[in-house]
């Protein structure tokens, strides 16, 4: 065998070995990265969530349940949590918009409105009293005789508030359907006045001062528990109609969210169900579940159109 022979027996597998070494150096970091992609999306990518919540409360209320909410989140998302509790949802639309807010506790008429302008999307619903929507009510004094809204004609009234869906959008939506206000009718045609109060229980006071004779409000505020009125209010005060479905209030997500953190926060709110019920139904009335938004948001787009129609 010659010189050359004897180079080229001893070459070719060292030549081969060199070329495994090189190729298993290329592939290994790839593994490492796409392992190191698949640990990041369990965890969140923001380095702090904000949340808004409706302020439809006792003020002292609140405030206990955001801190109790704030501390749930950051223990189960290893993250710094704040929560919000702004007076007004306009305020919500652009938080969502410019990416100063990530999810929002909103009625089904704000996070319609949300949908539409395309700044968040429904990521969950509660559930009230295993269902997916509750009531409106007329609220007066216990004395008054009025049987349904149609005699309260003539009489000074008031709604929660102008974006309230059960105090507002719902009860509008009833008035429309009966006759009793629409394109040519107005409700200031319809009720002698029609005040607004800043969330339930200011449109309730309003009943029991003797400001208005009916208040629209949620069922609730009246047959739950005493979150928003006590036993000596309740007792001054009775249903004159109840009207819906109201669909009940969603947990929005901010539409610029990764679907990895949408899942996330998703999850961790949906373990409220079973490792904090009471802080869930204090803070968000009820069982948290998935829902098809447009579905669950029918009434109230086809209410929110209704409300365009009307007279001024």
């Amino acid at each position: 065998m010659n010189q050359k022979s004897k180079i080229s027996r001893h070459f070719i597998p060292l030549l081969y070995a060199v070329i495994s070494l090189v190729l298993f150096s290329c592939t290994e970091p790839i593994k490492d990265s796409s392992k190191k992609e698949e640990e990041k999306s369990t965890e969140l990518s923001l380095k702090k969530l904000v949340i808004a919540l409706k302020a439809n409360k006792n003020p002292e209320k609140m405030l206990a349940e955001k801190e109790a909410l704030e501390q749930f989140l950051s223990a189960k998302l290893s993250r710094e949590v704040e929560v919000l509790i702004p007076t007004d949802s306009s305020v919500v639309v652009e938080s969502f918009r410019n990416g100063t807010l990530d999810l929002g506790y909103l009625s089904s008429t704000d996070a319609a409105r949300n949908l539409d302008q395309e700044t968040a999307s429904v990521l969950l619903i509660h559930l009230k009293n295993g269902l997916p929507n509750y009531s409106s009510v007329w609220l007066s004094l216990k004395d008054k005789k009025y049987q349904d809204i149609e005699q309260l004609k003539g009489q000074p009234v008031a709604f929660a508030s102008r974006s309230s869906t059960s105090g507002y959008l719902i009860p509008v939506w009833d008035l429309f359907n009966r006759g009793l206000v629409g394109p040519h009718t107005s409700l200031t045609d319809f009720f002698s006045l029609t005040l607004y109060g800043t969330g339930y229980v200011s449109a309730v006071e309003k009943v029991l001062n003797g400001e208005v004779e009916a208040a629209a409000v949620s069922d609730y505020v009246f047959a739950g528990d005493n979150k928003y009125l006590n036993d000596s209010q309740k007792s001054r005060l009775r249903i004159v109609q109840k009207q819906g479905p109201v669909p009940s209030h969603t947990i929005c997500a901010r539409s610029t969210l990764s679907d990895s953190d949408r899942i996330i926060l998703k999850n961790a709110l949906l373990a409220m169900n079973q490792e904090n019920p009471t802080l869930r139904d204090q803070v968000f009335n009820g069982e948290l579940t998935e829902v098809h938004q447009e579905e669950h948001l029918r009434v109230t787009l086809e209410a929110i159109e209704v409300q365009k129609s009307l007279k001024p």
